[in-house]
């Protein structure tokens, strides 16, 4: 198949503005996503605090994934960014500053489908520079317990996806879908976060989840057969469309569009980030390379490095301290 990667890096058309509350600290919080310079990334800005400090959206910022991804760097911290880092990634944005006054991205409706909206409405900007993108050569896996993420080579990015529960709603649901930005607006974006209402009640004891509500939450009903939500499900398998979204978004992090098959199988945020280190490390499994005009890419240098540990990392377009080597290598996929 022909990849859907667009040749040219784009940002929002102009800034966009929303508001709503933390998921966790029921905080209310106001968001702007603004027009960014080319090779600028995805950055976080809190207009609450000293000015022009900022986190680059990176995986190497993570500095939490219990219940969210948090980043964090210059003295500051963003929580819950996968789902507005999932609806930048489906849309095709590569450059956008990220304002907001309070330390977490707005749930909004539990899903990514407010963001989506509101960037489809604005629109994007065609950037005059070619975008970077990991192309994988050899497939990479990562196993944590009964959990296992590997990324095959595939000519575009594909993400599948299955998870498995012992209850009579969930049970075992399985999702693939060939990312593209209509596809991701039409059958992921709108999957909203979900949990069983007894994890509820217990982080509410523990002063977490305060901005949970039903307008932003699937609550999985006690006898787990049904939902608490008047409304019910969006779609019947939205449990595991949700779990692909959460992973477009954390994936999202490595600072560039991949070409590669993800196949995910009961995963968290947790494992999204030990399987970007080690995507990041496995410098013999893929390649960087430079889309053209035409839609078509040729090979860049490979970073190789043997000293730099993952946590240095080395996205987006790889640190200027690694040791360059070029490759001969013509793209197969």
């Amino acid at each position: 198949m022909t990849h859907q990667t667009e040749s040219f890096q784009h940002t929002v058309r102009r800034t966009i503005h929303c508001c709503g509350i933390g998921l966790h600290s029921g905080a209310p919080v106001n968001l702007a996503i603004k027009p960014a310079p080319a090779n600028n990334g995805i950055r976080f800005f809190r207009c609450d605090m000293t000015s022009g400090l900022h986190i680059q959206a990176l995986m190497d910022k993570v500095v939490d994934t219990c219940l969210a991804t948090t980043l964090s760097d210059n003295g500051i911290t963003v929580s819950t960014t996968e789902h507005l880092m999932a609806a930048l990634h489906g849309y095709g944005i590569d450059n956008a500053d990220i304002e907001l006054d309070g330390i977490e991205v707005p749930i909004m409706d539990g899903s990514a489908g407010p963001f989506m909206l509101l960037l489809k409405q604005t629109g994007k900007r065609k950037q005059a520079v070619l975008r970077k993108v990991l192309r994988i050569t050899k497939e990479i896996t990562y196993n944590d317990g009964d959990s296992l993420i590997r990324i095959l080579p595939y000519d575009g990015f594909k993400v599948s996806g299955k998870i498995s529960f012992n209850d009579e709603l969930i049970q075992t649901q399985r999702y693939s879908i060939n990312l593209t930005g209509d596809r991701f607006a039409k059958e992921i974006s709108m999957a909203r976060t979900f949990g069983y209402v007894e994890q509820v009640e217990e982080l509410w004891e523990k002063g977490l989840a305060l901005g949970v509500n039903l307008s932003n939450v699937i609550a999985i009903h006690w006898d787990r057969k049904t939902v608490l939500n008047e409304e019910g499900l969006r779609f019947s398998d939205e449990f595991i469309r949700h779990k692909v979204l959460d992973l477009v978004g954390d994936l999202a992090l490595l600072g560039c569009p991949i070409l590669g098959h993800v196949i995910a199988h009961r995963t968290g945020h947790t494992q999204h980030l030990a399987f970007m280190q080690a995507i990041a490390n496995a410098t013999d499994c893929w390649e960087l390379i430079e889309m053209n005009k035409n839609g078509n890419h040729s090979v860049l240098d490979q970073v190789i490095s043997s000293t730099k540990t993952a946590g240095d990392m080395i996205f987006p377009f790889f640190t200027p301290q690694a040791t360059h080597t070029a490759i001969s290598t013509s793209p197969s996929c």
